[in-house]
């Protein structure tokens, strides 16, 4: 009908972006790194945000200097799961970030303990919390699950089969929870870091200072926390009919997960 595409197009020109007032984001893995970046960001937002870790030492400073609240949280220990999921009231937003890397061992010399460790953490414990709160999201009426996974999630790379393999899960499982919940009011988001330099997880891998520092030796400007925090912060804030299924974000020096420039 004659008008009908402007008309359309004016409403989403008008749609109100999501504002975190009122809103509360749950962020797991939030005791460092991409975790704690997303919850300072999104409590400057202004939702009221749970932070979720092991590591209460170093989660209750943050979340008192946010306003945000610090929950005890272990995504690989199923009463921990329980536990954290009972005490809350109210989720609109779920930030699935709590992940890691804990070796570079070529499939020939695998340590099956560490993928163990690897699949727990990433995808099993994802899924846990996912279904744990997955209540919660749906009675919102405009949830969001977001899953933080990796170009890991994407592209497979010598050394890296535990953490691709782990990260595939992942990237599977955000496709998979987005056809199951079309129709309903929860949106599910991924956003793929490529090279993020952050303060632990290089170490985590490599166990190393030195080899940890060597992965971003020469590269100008790798992504820093707070970086991925932005995109994370932005893709929830959209007005809710709006779905970012995947958001890819490198640093410019880096092409692909094999091509880095370094100086």
């Amino acid at each position: 009908m004659p008008g009908t595409e402007s008309s359309h197009s004016a409403d989403v020109r008008s749609a109100p972006r999501l504002r975190g007032s009122g809103r509360t984001a749950v962020v797991t893995g939030a005791s460092s790194g991409i975790g704690a970046a997303t919850a300072s960001r999104l409590a400057a937002e202004g939702f009221d945000v749970v932070l979720g870790a092991r590591r209460l030492d170093r989660l209750e400073p943050l979340a008192a200097s946010i306003g945000g609240r610090a929950r005890a949280l272990d995504v690989t220990d199923p009463s921990s799961v329980e536990a954290f999921a009972g005490a809350l009231d109210r989720v609109d937003v779920l930030v699935n970030n709590a992940g890691g890397a804990f070796d570079a061992n070529p499939v020939a010399e695998a340590d099956l303990d560490s993928w163990a460790r690897t699949y727990e953490v990433n995808v099993l414990g994802t899924v846990r919390l996912t279904k744990a709160l997955l209540p919660a999201l749906r009675a919102s009426g405009a949830g969001d699950v977001v899953f933080v996974s990796s170009t890991a999630a994407l592209v497979s790379y010598e050394g890296g089969a535990s953490y691709t393999a782990a990260k595939h899960g992942v990237h599977t499982l955000a496709e998979t929870l987005r056809l199951e919940l079309n129709g309903e009011p929860v949106r599910v988001l991924e956003i793929a870091p490529g090279m993020v330099r952050t303060e632990e997880f290089s170490l985590n891998r490599l166990g190393s200072t030195d080899q940890a520092a060597a992965v971003y030796r020469g590269v100008r400007e790798p992504l820093v926390a707070d970086d991925v925090a932005d995109c994370i912060t932005w893709a929830v804030t959209r007005p809710h009919h709006v779905n970012i299924d995947l958001m890819v974000v490198r640093p410019l020096a880096q092409a692909a997960a094999h091509k880095v420039a370094r100086e």
